[in-house]
């Protein structure tokens, strides 16, 4: 069994390291997966916009996908169908992630939405920080929420193979469809007010979703 240095444990600082042990001991968790998520958190740390909407899933996939593959050794799952399917799940999750902040950043004259898909559409900061609500702004959510969506949808895609026992990880779908739904019903403007209010209905989707035993 792996037994991480303490290193890695000092390189947390938001208090979850004793937490981490104690998963790490009991569930014998992949050494790579957590030295991932420390990695390139640390590597974010200077608050860079991503490049590319490419730089964006990649951080995704270092983070929320790692997570994910985490979770699922916790649940006894090691197949590669449902690390496939976390890989895309995780992928989306960071992008609305980032989608989700785009208000607060603003609000604080930062942008990190990806400059590639800002600069084909002829965007700059300056129209995110002024929150515009013209249609190159919303073209660029379109385009970032769009690969989102993909993404939910190849994880579906080979849902058969998956598990039963891997749903449960699985279950933060029921949020990311619930955001990406307000999103399109607001047109893509990140900055409506109906995507900073909770769902209230969200406990009823997770039963729902839970007892389908689908994600």
């Amino acid at each position: 069994m792996w037994t991480p240095s303490p290193d890695i444990y000092c390189r947390m600082r938001n208090g979850t390291a004793p937490h981490w042990h104690k998963a790490v001991q009991k569930h014998k968790l992949t050494k790579r997966w957590l030295t991932r998520i420390v990695d390139e958190r640390e590597n974010n740390l200077d608050n860079r916009a991503y490049g590319s909407l490419k730089d964006l899933e990649t951080y995704a996939e270092n983070t929320q996908s790692s997570l994910l593959y985490l979770i699922l050794e916790t649940l006894d799952v090691r197949d590669v169908h449902s690390d496939h399917a976390a890989s895309h799940i995780g992928k989306a999750h960071g992008i609305i992630t980032c989608l989700r902040a785009v208000p607060y950043h603003s609000s604080r004259r930062q942008v990190f939405l990806p400059v590639d898909i800002c600069m084909l559409h002829g965007t700059s900061q300056e129209d995110f920080i002024r929150c515009s609500q013209e249609k190159n702004v919303k073209d660029v959510i379109f385009d970032v929420a769009s690969q989102a969506h993909v993404h939910l949808e190849h994880a579906r895609s080979f849902k058969r193979k998956v598990q039963g026992k891997a749903f449960a990880a699985f279950n933060i779908t029921v949020a990311l469809d619930s955001y990406l739904k307000k999103l399109r019903k607001a047109d893509f403007n990140i900055f409506h007010p109906s995507l900073q209010r909770k769902n209230t209905l969200l406990p009823l989707y997770f039963y729902v979703r839970s007892w389908k035993k689908t994600y």
